[in-house]
């Protein structure tokens, strides 16, 4: 099993990134997928979460309105479409999946909003 995450990078504040993650290794159309992301001195915290087929999703209250979760069952691919970039969601994100027994992260890809 393995989750890649990629499209990090350096952006203005107000600017938009979209993250990938690419998946393997299990029936990606069968399980739910989720973003999380840890910036520096801070817990790990939920940002984003879809269903399976159905794309039900669910955001943290500092994202709302601003980043967008999907998913392409066909590609093995979940995104994490930010736009309005703030400097706090400076953090490293991290694609998560999980599984039985256990859960699967990603490496993380690193996002830093500055001027």
């Amino acid at each position: 099993v393995q989750v890649v995450e990629s499209g990090g990078g350096l952006v203005q504040p107000g600017g938009s990134l979209r993250l990938s993650c690419a998946a393997s290794g299990f029936t990606f159309s069968s399980y739910d997928m989720r973003w999380y992301r840890q910036a520096p001195g801070k817990e790990r915290e939920l940002v984003a979460a879809i269903t399976t087929v159905g794309g039900n999703t669910n955001y943290a209250d500092s994202v709302k309105g601003r980043f967008t979760i999907s998913r392409d069952n066909a590609k093995n691919t979940v995104y994490l479409q930010m736009n309005s970039l703030k400097p706090e969601d400076t953090a490293v994100y991290y694609c998560f999946v999980q599984l039985i027994p256990r859960g699967y992260w990603g490496q993380g890809t690193q996002v830093t909003v500055s001027s």
